[in-house]
Formats: structure tokens, sequence, C-alpha cells
């Protein structure tokens, strides 16, 4: 197994194991046995706060971050042309962007209520907005643009009235992204959302998840550096500790919420996502304690594929009726093969695992195969 890990082409192989953990960790909290029946660090918060489930998005965003500093970095170095960059950015924004509508169109296929944003939407967004600036502004501009964004949307959530609601309201009904979403995506945001007509991945709060792939880029450039690995480590886990103390701190005036993707929220998740990634950096490219991470090299390597195509399957359990009863098949497989004779949270719990383990076989298969399918 360390050798088959050795063979990633010079990548940097603790940023496959951490994206790779966090995939797994999505694909187990998106997939309980049943909802009723959930722990609650496998839940996220109902508004403020924050429990392990909301380290999940901001941690692949920040992973996105990483993965284009070193992709960029080195054709911008090699001197690839800019145009034909621009061009690959806006193709594969529309290529991430359309697997992730697909997914909330599959099954029902009615346009005219489809959900338009979504967790991979979020993820295009993002990649191609940082992608521009990268391409186009300086580091020191880069850092200047982030910390100004962060500042303006803190602003502009508590100083921007809405109408029938005043200022500074950051309650799930009346805050200003669920007016921006309820007006110009009505009828297309999540069903399920804390109000009615909000989306937790809608449109103003992408501002900030834009950052939090910088703070990922910054992280990139850190590790692209030529000082020494241990120096390297040190200087993640020192910017970790300080990410999470400044979060905690700007916490007191706004609120730590990942429906609002919150600038407190922005620094104090890429804090945890620094610890987390830090700490695979020091195991596994500085002391080679590589053994233990194969599973999440191999989910790593194609973290797109593993999300998407458990995304469908997992859609296609929910919808699926069969007998005279109608009774969707997610339901038939949940209570016959777990639910009849383990307890209720146990039972919803081990359902997502079987998925992880059943994935991991289809995942390993193409990785022996060395079938990397990238967008």
């Amino acid at each position: 197994m360390e050798n088959s890990i050795s063979q990633t082409n010079n990548r940097l192989v603790s940023l496959d194991v951490f994206r790779g953990i966090t995939i797994v960790g999505m694909i187990l909290v998106n997939n309980p046995g049943s909802w009723e029946y959930v722990y609650r660090p496998l839940l996220h918060a109902k508004w403020h706060g924050w429990t392990p489930t909301d380290f999940i998005f901001p941690f692949f965003l920040f992973i996105v971050g990483v993965a284009m500093s070193f992709s960029f970095g080195k054709r911008i170095e090699r001197g690839d042309n800019r145009k034909q960059l621009f061009l690959k950015v806006i193709r594969r924004t529309l290529i991430i962007f359309a697997l992730g509508f697909l997914l909330n169109f599959y099954w029902h296929f009615d346009i005219s209520s489809v959900r338009i944003p979504g967790v991979l939407q979020r993820i295009a967004v993002c990649y191609f907005f940082a992608s521009i600036i990268m391409l186009t502004l300086s580091t020191r501009w880069q850092i200047v643009l982030s910390v100004l964004l962060l500042v303006l949307y803190w602003a502009a959530l508590k100083l921007i009235p809405v109408p029938g609601y005043g200022t500074g309201n950051l309650d799930a009904q009346g805050n200003l992204c669920w007016y921006i979403d309820s007006l110009l995506l009505a009828g297309h945001t999540w069903k399920w959302a804390p109000a009615s007509g909000f989306d937790p991945e809608g449109i103003l709060s992408t501002i900030p998840a834009i950052v939090s792939v910088f703070f990922g880029v910054f992280t990139g450039n850190w590790l692209r550096s030529k000082k020494e690995p241990m120096e390297k480590a040190a200087g993640l886990f020192v910017a970790a500790n300080i990410g999470l103390v400044l979060g905690v701190i700007i916490h007191e005036w706004l609120p730590i919420n990942k429906n609002l993707w919150t600038s407190s929220y922005v620094i104090f998740m890429t804090g945890m996502a620094l610890h987390f990634f830090a700490f695979c950096y020091w195991l596994i490219d500085i002391k080679s304690y590589k053994k233990w991470a194969f599973p999440f090299v191999v989910f790593g390597t194609n973290a797109i594929v593993a999300y998407f195509t458990l995304s469908l399957f997992g859609k296609t359990l929910v919808y699926w009726e069969v007998g005279p009863s109608d009774e969707v098949l997610k339901s038939i497989v949940y209570e016959n093969i777990y639910a009849s004779w383990a307890g209720d949270y146990f039972a919803s719990l081990l359902y997502p695992l079987a998925m992880i383990l059943i994935w991991f076989a289809f995942l390993f298969i193409m990785y022996r195969k060395k079938i990397f399918i990238k967008v």
C-alpha cells in the first residue's frame, strides 16, 4: 500500500488524504439510515454555532484553494498561455456547476421548482472567481481583497436594512442573505432550509465562501515556498491557532454560522482546516507514516466521482418506490438489513458506513487501474 501511495506523480499526498477524509465525512453526514435517528455531532448546527459536521464544506473549499496554488503556480511559472488557463477555468466551472444542477434536477426533472444552488454549484462559483482573481492579482492584493470581502460582508449583514426587518437581523428569516435569495431565487431554494426562501448555498453568502478558497491558496503558497518542511508545519499550526482564537473573538459580534457563512465562520473553520491539514502534512509528508492513509488516498484522488456517484445513487434509493405499498427502496433496505437488529441510532450510522465501504471498493478498482477522473 505504501508503494501505491507513493505513485501519485509528485502530488502532495497529505492533501489527497485530507481531501479523502473530507469526502468520507461528507458521505457519512449526508446519508444516514434515518434522519430521525442521527447522532448530534453528525448534524449541522441548527443556526448559530457549529458541530463537527460544519467542518466539512469549508474544509473542501480550503482544499480547492491549496490545490489551486499548486496547479496554477506550476503553470504560471512555466509560462502557460493565460488565455488558455482562463478557458480551462471556464470549462471546469461549467462542468462542476452542471453536475451539481443535475443532482438537484435528477428524478423529478421539474425545471419550475428545481433548486439552483448546491454544494457543487458553490464549489464551481468559488473556484471560478478565485481563479480569475488569482490569475490577475498579485498575492499581496489577493490578501487585501480577501480581508476586504470579509469586512464588507460583515458590514452588509449588520448595516444594510432588510424591508420589514430593519438592520442587523441575523435570524433565519429576515437576514440579508434570506432577503436576496427569496427575491432572486424564489421557488428555487432548498426546501429544507431553516427559513422558506433561504438557501445555505445562496447568492450573497457565496462571497465569503470565496475567501475560504483563498485561505487555502495562501496555505498552498506557504507550502510551495523554499522553507524547511518542519518550519512549514510549524507555520501551519501557528496560523491555525490564530484563526481559531480570532474566529471565537469575532463570534461575540458576528456569530459563527454555517448557513450564513459569516466572516467569523470563515476564519474559525480555516483554523480548524489548518490544524487537520497540518497534522496530515506532518504525519505523512514529514514523518512518512503513510500506510494508515491509503483508504483516504483512494477517496481523495477521485473525490468528485465519489461525491457525485454516491449522491446520485442515494437519491435514487430515496425516491424509487417498489412493491404494492409504494415503499421507497431506501426504507426497505434500511429496515430489513440494519434496523431489524440494530438500535435506532446505531442502525442509522451503520447505513452510511456500509455505503462508504462499498464505494471504497469501487474507487479502489479505479485507483488500481490508474483511472483518475478530473473535470
